[in-house]
């Protein structure tokens, strides 16, 4: 992965910044990025959890970011609203 490609898909958790500004955020690769792999890399989720967590939410493991509707967007925040 290229640079620039790496830090704009690096996980929350690593980088510090909220789940708010990465769902905000008007970037293609975090765009592409599947939902799965962003809850992944928050912490203490991993991938079953991560599993459980679209699940309970009516979300399909392949969806992408860039295809949430405001309702996914806004469940999710709710999981895990900004931390101050």
């Amino acid at each position: 992965m290229c640079p620039p490609c790496a830090a704009a898909a690096e996980p929350p958790a690593a980088s510090r910044t909220s789940l708010q500004e990465v769902l905000d955020r008007d970037d293609p690769v975090v765009g592409r990025m599947l939902v799965k792999r962003l809850l992944e890399g928050l912490p203490n989720i991993g991938k079953i959890r991560a599993a459980q967590l679209l699940a309970d939410l009516d979300i399909s493991e392949r969806r992408r970011v860039q295809g949430l509707g405001s309702r996914q967007k806004a469940r999710l925040l709710e999981l895990f609203p900004p931390q101050a």
